[in-house]
């Protein structure tokens, strides 16, 4: 093979942007883009947008995903808190505190890497599936398990690549929220479209889209007597077996999409036509694995778009890079928001 695809899935935009590339849609935020976001920052005002890391708490939402786990970092057989530097040196006065943290890198408010989603397509055209994620990048070979030297991880794909874009542009805010309330709904191209065409929202190539359903609010709000009604089937998602949907969000030419829900999108319990094999996160295959859209869940996206509702306005810049961690699936982020 002189790539690693021959055939690639129908939807996907594989080789669009070179044969090993690993950032996707990021590739559409050029330096005009920014120039263009930066003109948003008018008022100097700046909002976090992150929820803190130990939120939504405990594991009722996903659960093989846990709170970080902070410790106090160790040294000569004791805790690093209020340490006496004079212990490493007599003519040291200095007093020093340090702490470690083993933290799921998807638990709060994150990016999903490249590398979080694939599935099995024949890309050899041999008869054969086989595990491909973004690019034609392969299972057991660019993302490995546990047995493989150096460990589980992603040797192409993995969340760094996006970090050294610096994940910088300009934000586009829909209000799923104002129209839709709380309820759970599965919103699709219809009811999208004319949400943004009420609210007179373009979209532009590079732009990156944020939905605020309300959840990530509720949530936190509730935070100690989540139920699973609250946490699974309230507010909107995004439907994924939508084919016009899927279709607008590639035509529309955004880089990423962001929601303060969890997954963007529904959960799917049917597959089409009574298919007994399907995907559950349709959306996330099409934007990640098939078109390189990098996917943000959990975002706080609610006194960010008060404030944009108050003043007229939509847009804003958005400056939100992951951690930078080799081979990761995903980070945390604290995205900032300046109007």
């Amino acid at each position: 093979m002189t790539k690693r695809w021959q055939v690639r899935p129908p939807n996907s935009n594989w080789g669009q942007f070179g044969d090993d590339d690993q950032i996707g849609r990021l590739n559409l935020i050029t330096p005009e883009c920014r120039k263009k976001a930066i003109k948003e920052a008018i008022e100097g005002l700046a909002f976090c947008l992150s929820i803190p890391l130990d939120l939504p708490g405990g594991n009722k939402l996903v659960e093989s995903r846990h709170p970080p786990l902070r410790t106090p970092a160790r040294k000569r057989g004791g805790p690093v808190v209020n340490y006496p530097y004079c212990c490493e040196n007599p003519a040291w006065n200095d007093i020093v505190c340090d702490d470690a943290v083993t933290i799921y890198m998807q638990y709060s408010t994150q990016w999903d890497a490249l590398s979080h989603i694939g599935y099995e397509f024949d890309a050899d055209g041999d008869g054969v599936a086989e595990v491909v994620y973004y690019n034609g990048y392969r299972g057991g070979q660019d993302i490995v398990g546990p047995d493989a030297p150096g460990g589980a991880g992603a040797r192409k794909l993995g969340i760094e690549n996006m970090a050294e874009t610096c994940v910088q542009g300009r934000g586009v805010m829909v209000d799923l929220h104002e129209r839709l309330g709380m309820e759970r709904k599965f919103v699709g191209y219809d009811d999208l479209m004319r949400i943004m065409e009420e609210d007179q929202i373009e979209l532009e190539t590079g732009d990156m889209l944020c939905l605020h359903t309300g959840w990530v609010k509720a949530v936190v709000d509730r935070k100690d007597s989540l139920d699973s009604q609250l946490l699974h089937g309230s507010c909107s998602v995004l439907d994924g077996t939508d084919e016009r949907l899927l279709k607008w969000i590639d035509a529309s030419g955004l880089s990423v999409i962001i929601a303060d829900n969890l997954a963007v999108e529904g959960v799917q319990t049917g597959g089409p036509d009574g298919d007994q094999n399907f995907a559950a996160l349709p959306l996330h295959r099409r934007c990640i694995a098939e078109l390189g859209i990098h996917l943000g869940e959990l975002w706080n996206l609610t006194p960010l778009n008060t404030w944009l509702k108050q003043n007229g306005r939509y847009r804003f810049l958005l400056t939100a890079p992951p951690l930078r961690v080799p081979g990761s699936f995903g980070s945390p982020v604290t995205p900032v928001a300046t109007v």
